[in-house]
Formats: C-alpha cells, sequence, structure tokens
C-alpha cells in the first residue's frame, strides 16, 4: 500500500515563501492561536479575557475572527456548546487560568454529554511554574489539566510556541472525530505574550476520520430487520449530530418500522408520520411497546436512564445498537454492537436490508400514542398541554429552542413537536441549570437569521441573569421565556412527594421585567391566555426580548416507580 501523498501537500508561492522568510514584527504566542483558529476555519470565538490570557485576547484584535463575550465562563461555555450543536463546527472558547477554567467546568460536562465539539483554549501559569512546584502563581493549581481530564475527550498542554499549531490542530480534529465532544488546551502565559518568529500560520487541516460500519456487522444486522416480525427503531442524539434524519426516514419506510426518538434526539423523525411514536419515553405503554419488538434497532442512544424509562426498560428481542461513542456499545443492554458514525451506518443498513410490507405497523403505533394520549388527559393537565402548544404556534418552524432544566422543558422532552432535526436542544446530558439562555445566545451568533428561544424556570434564569448584558452588547435575537413559580418547581414536586414536604426549593426572585428592561432589554409579563401572541410578538421583534410567565406547572405521573 502506497503511502506517497506528497502530491496533497499544499504548496507555497514564491509571496508566501517571502512572507514567511520574514514574519511580520510583534507577533506573540497568541497571534499564533488565532492564525492557527482562522486557518482551520473558525469564524467566531467565545470566552472571557483573564490576566493570563491577555495575549490570546489583544491578538483577536489583529485577526478576523468574531468575538463574543460573555460574562461568566460557565455560560460562555454554554454559548460554545450551543454553536457547535447548530452548525456541526468546532466552537473556541477562550478561558483564563485558575477559578476563569474552572468556572467552565459544568458546561465542558454538558458537551461531553451532547457531544458538542467545543475547543477550549485556556492560559496557564508561566512555564516556569508547570510541575505542581508550588511557587505561589496566581490562578495556581498543582495539575489544572487533571481537573478538566475525567470530563472533556482529550487534554492537550502547550510549553513552547512552536508546539501551539500541531496542539490546536490535534484537538480541533479530536473535537470533530465521532463522536464529538469538548477538548482542552492549555498555554501558559509566558508563551502566549513572548514575542515569535514562527511563520504566520497558513495552510491548516485536522480532518477528522470517518466512523464507518464493519460490513459484517451490517450484514448480520440487516438480516436480522429484513427478516423481524415486528421491528422498532429508537433514534438518538447520534441520528441528529450527524445529519442522519433522512437516512433514518428511508429505513424505517423501507422497514416500515415504528421510531421513537429520545431527547436527544428531538426532530430526528417527523413527529406526523404514520411510524412515529414521537418521544413519549417516559411512559409505559411505549416502553411495553419497546419491549415487544423482535428486533430493536438502537441508533445514536446509549440507552441511559432518561430514554430507558429510568433503566425499566428490558427488551425481550434482538438489539442492534449504532453508536459512535465506543464506550456506551452494550453498556446497558446486550446487543449487536457496531461502533460507527450514525449517518455512515444507515446508509449502509439502507442498501442492505429487504423491503418489508407490514400494513398493521401504523394502526399499533396509533394505538400506542391514543394510550398515551388518554393516559395524560386523565391527569388533568390541561394548563401545561396548553403551554407547549402555544410555544409550539409561536416558534417559527425553523427557529433553534433551547430548554433549561424546568418543568416545562421536561414536558417539551416527551411532548414538543421539534418538526426539524437539530431545533430543539436541552441541558438533557448532563443535567445542570442555567444552560437555556447562554446556549441560545450562541446559537444566534452562528446565524442571526432567525429568532431563537430560551426557555427556562425562575431559578434556572437566576444563573444567567448577567447575559442579558451580553445579548444587548451584540444585539442577538434571542427571546427568553421565564416560567416563574417561585422555587426550583420539579425538585418541590420530587421532595413532595418523597419526604411530604419541600426544603430549600423557594426562592427569593427579582422583578424580572423591571431586571431585563434595566438591561436595555424589552420585556412582556404574560398569562396562559396571551402567551401565543405575546411570545410570536417578542420572536418578531430585532434584538433580545424577555417573556415572563407567572405560572405553577405540575408533571404528568411518572411511570417508572
Amino acid at each position: 500500500m502506497s503511502h506517497d501523498h506528497h502530491d496533497e501537500r499544499p504548496r507555497l508561492t514564491p509571496e508566501q515563501i517571502a512572507a514567511a522568510l520574514n514574519p511580520p514584527a510583534g507577533r506573540n504566542g497568541g497571534d499564533l492561536v488565532v492564525e492557527t483558529l482562522q486557518g482551520l476555519g473558525a469564524t467566531t470565538v467565545f470566552g472571557l479575557p483573564g490576566q493570563h490570557a491577555l495575549g490570546m485576547f489583544d491578538a483577536l484584535r489583529r485577526s478576523s475572527l468574531t468575538y463574543i463575550g460573555l460574562r461568566v465562563e460557565n455560560n460562555a461555555g454554554f454559548a460554545a456548546d450551543a454553536y457547535g450543536r447548530i452548525t456541526g463546527e468546532v466552537a473556541p472558547l477562550l478561558l483564563s487560568t485558575g477559578p476563569g477554567a474552572l468556572t467552565s467546568l459544568a458546561a465542558l460536562q454538558e458537551a461531553a454529554a451532547a457531544s458538542a465539539p467545543v475547543l477550549a483554549i485556556s492560559s496557564q501559569i508561566p512555564v516556569a511554574g508547570l510541575g505542581g512546584g508550588r511557587h505561589g502563581y496566581l490562578h495556581e493549581l498543582r495539575d489544572q489539566k487533571a481537573s478538566f481530564r475525567d470530563v472533556v475527550k482529550s487534554v492537550h498542554t502547550v510549553r513552547t510556541a512552536s508546539q501551539i499549531p500541531s496542539a490546536i490542530a490535534a484537538a480541533w480534529e479530536s473535537a470533530l472525530s465521532a463522536p464529538h465532544g469538548p477538548v482542552w488546551i492549555e498555554i501558559p502565559q509566558d508563551v502566549l505574550l513572548a514575542e515569535t518568529t514562527v511563520p504566520a500560520v497558513t495552510a491548516m487541516d485536522a480532518t477528522p476520520r470517518e466512523l464507518h460500519a464493519r460490513p459484517e456487522l451490517t450484514a448480520v444486522a440487516a438480516d436480522l430487520l429484513s427478516k423481524a416480525e415486528h421491528p422498532a427503531i429508537i433514534a438518538g442524539g447520534g441520528v441528529v449530530r450527524s445529519d442522519a434524519s433522512g437516512k433514518l426516514l428511508a429505513l424505517a419506510e423501507k422497514l416500515e418500522a415504528p421510531v421513537v426518538t429520545t431527547f436527544g434526539g428531538k426532530g430526528a423523525f417527523p413527529w406526523e408520520h404514520p411510524l412515529s411514536l414521537q418521544s413519549w419515553l417516559e411512559d409505559r405503554y411505549t416502553t411495553d411497546f419497546l419491549e415487544s419488538a423482535d428486533v430493536l434497532l438502537v441508533v445514536g442512544s446509549g440507552l441511559g436512564e432518561l430514554s430507558s424509562n429510568y433503566h425499566t426498560f428490558a427488551p425481550r428481542g434482538r438489539v442492534i445498537q449504532i453508536e459512535a461513542d465506543a464506550g456506551k456499545l452494550e453498556s446497558n443492554h446486550p446487543a449487536l454492537g457496531i461502533h460507527a458514525d450514525a449517518r455512515e451506518a444507515l446508509s449502509d443498513l439502507l442498501e442492505a436490508v429487504g423491503r418489508r410490507e407490514d400494513p398493521s405497523a401504523p394502526d399499533r403505533v396509533r394505538t400506542v400514542l391514543d394510550a398515551v394520549r388518554d393516559r395524560i388527559a386523565a391527569q388533568e393537565l390541561t394548563l401545561e398541554q396548553r403551554l407547549i402548544a402555544s410555544v409550539r404556534e409561536a416558534l417559527p418552524d425553523t427557529s433553534p429552542s433551547f430548554w433549561d432544566m424546568t418543568i416545562l422543558a421536561y414536558w417539551a422532552w416527551s411532548a414538543f413537536d421539534a418538526r426539524h432535526p437539530n431545533t430543539m436542544h436541552s441541558a438533557q446530558g448532563a443535567g445542570g441549570l442555567g444552560y437555556g439562555f447562554p446556549a441560545a445566545l450562541g446559537a444566534a451568533a452562528a446565524d442571526r437569521t432567525r429568532p431563537v428561544l430560551a426557555v427556562s424556570g425562575d431559578g434556572g434564569a437566576m444563573y444567567s441573569i448577567a447575559e442579558l448584558a451580553t445579548a444587548r452588547q451584540y444585539d442577538l435575537p434571542v427571546t427568553w421565556l421565564i416560567v416563574d413559580d417561585g422555587g426550583y418547581g420539579i425538585l418541590r414536586e420530587y421532595m413532595t412527594g418523597a419526604f411530604g414536604e419541600a426544603t430549600a426549593t423557594e426562592l427569593t426572585r427579582p422583578d424580572f421585567v423591571a431586571l431585563a428592561e434595566s438591561f436595555g432589554v424589552p420585556a412582556t409579563r404574560t398569562a396562559p391566555e396571551t402567551l401565543t401572541a405575546d411570545l410570536a410578538a417578542s420572536l418578531a421583534a430585532p434584538g433580545p426580548s424577555v417573556v415572563v410567565l407567572p405560572a405553577l406547572l405540575r408533571m404528568f405521573e411518572p411511570t417508572h416507580l
């Protein structure tokens, strides 16, 4: 096999050679960072400056990169996460050493859980302090990268200016290799500040390898599915991230197999399709139906806690699991485990399976959905269902929505029609508070042509109030719906159910309308009757806005207890 790839290497023009021999004066390690990011195709960076990182931030001034500065590092991480999810491109996140870096950890955990390609670049104490010698530098940690190693996909440490382009390229490739994820680079303060004669970075390449299914596994999977009597499909977030919803639709129709989407896979399959079981995963009727499948195809999901109705799901048939994260293969159920990117694997399967005729499939789907609807209807939760319908009516079909950990979001996981793949996102991967609004800002920075919706409770909203200043500063088209029930509503429900009363769940909260207006962000106090009109008006208006809905919501009864 030949390894002679010389013809593919970029050749320098005489002008480029001259520029390399005479690099412009006044460049430092920070310039190498931004030049490398530009060379790899980055256009937007997120972050928050700090003393050790000033070399990077000063270099932004000499670059064509668009900078979006948030007010808290964790929120900057959520914004980068959403930018990565929406675009499928790497979102650079620039951070300072120590407290600045550590404050981003919860956001990086969410990016890891949701497979969002975030490239965190942090400063570090000067080179002389590396190695845990306790020199007493400002922001010093004994081993900063150790705090990140359990959270991110890969860790890259730089000690000299010449290492910067290669470290960033390696991290970039890691972030974009299936499954996508956050990566971590740290560069000492003095390396960022020192003048460099390293030539300006021009040609950069960090193309990730494609992750194909092994053909013998595809053949076995195709045989099982073609011969199945009652196949079913669970489509997870991997289908959305690999842009495989078209392949999924074609496969489901060829097999006449019902499809349920996980909460991370919202929008992966058309909601109103005759084969769509929608996403009622926290429902025993859905669980029973999936258990009864003789062959169950699970694509891009690890069948974790939420996707398995809190681990009460016990499949009786054969399971085929396609998953890009090798660690999730058969992690919960024995299966024919296929380590592959969802799009590649579905494409191969689509060619290999035979067409199945199953005229009863739509009727069986309808039976399940009717049973689910009747179960919910018996609980008199009309307010909650009406609010979900109001949000759906007000939100343009192609507008992305970002949901915090709040009762309305838990409803939306099951009951909201995302209409398009990659338009509905939440923090259900890691489950941290404060995701909705900063994430929506990141999505708006990726595409300013359509309004973006954020949904939070009043508890989660308090994590993100500072970012009203960011929304105003960059005039980002985000409408923030805050459902105000005076506390941590879901925890209030859980504690009352478990212990008879709630502790530490009640919150003094501000006048959110007055607070938003103090930032120069227009705000409206709404009611369930007027939510559709008020939300639609806010989404249609340019720039940021806030809609406050005072309401006490309830969850539907769980079926896993």
